[in-house]
């Protein structure tokens, strides 16, 4: 459908956006810079581990790139699925390794993990994670809030980042998109977002 792709869109091969242009439509990714702004202030050289393989693990990828990760790896279920994203890390620049689920534990060790897995497949790793308290854990889900694996993060002190957090942030470049008013009205938005979740 799209007539013009933004760079970010074509090198993760992922769209959430369609815009009208003149001529047709432009297409995007508003999670990746959605996702940097939700997760914050990450020291540069940080190691970033993403779980799952989807659409959301190339927006978490690029996200990695675009906060100065200096590695990430991803964990999922089908090798095939890991290798799919190699080129995706490639195109962005970043240092890139694959883990099997098996694996997915050990690797929750890396300064920032992501979650990007449909609801219930990390909720074994709540009992099998050894947390550390300066790992950053972005669920990417908000239903039901909080996971099992989000309720034991915050417990062994970490920062915990929600997918109600990014549904925000990149609803911000979405409305700045759309209505070509910047900047977004983040308070209203928020406060009607949170409205909408009681």
């Amino acid at each position: 459908m799209a007539t013009q792709v933004t760079p970010v869109a074509a090198a993760v091969g992922a769209a959430n956006t369609l815009v009208r242009v003149t001529g047709g439509w432009r297409a995007d990714n508003t999670d990746i810079p959605g996702m940097v702004d939700a997760l914050g202030d990450v020291p540069g050289g940080a190691s970033f581990t993403v779980l799952g393989a989807g659409g959301t693990a190339r927006a978490a990828i690029a996200a990695a790139a675009q906060a100065g990760a200096a590695r990430v790896t991803v964990v999922a279920r089908r090798p095939e699925a890991v290798a799919e994203l190699r080129p995706v890390a490639e195109a962005v620049g970043i240092p890139f390794a694959g883990a099997g689920w098996a694996d997915a534990a050990a690797h929750a060790a890396a300064d920032v993990v992501i979650s990007t897995v449909p609801k219930g497949v990390a909720d074994p790793l709540a009992a099998e994670v050894a947390w550390r308290p300066s790992t950053v854990l972005f669920d990417a889900l908000y239903d039901p809030w909080p996971t099992p694996l989000a309720a034991a993060a915050a417990a062994a002190g970490c920062r915990v980042v929600s997918g109600l957090d990014l549904l925000l942030a990149q609803a911000i470049s979405q409305w700045e998109q759309f209505t070509g008013v910047t900047p977004a009205p983040r308070p209203a938005m928020q406060a009607a977002l949170l409205a909408a979740r009681s």
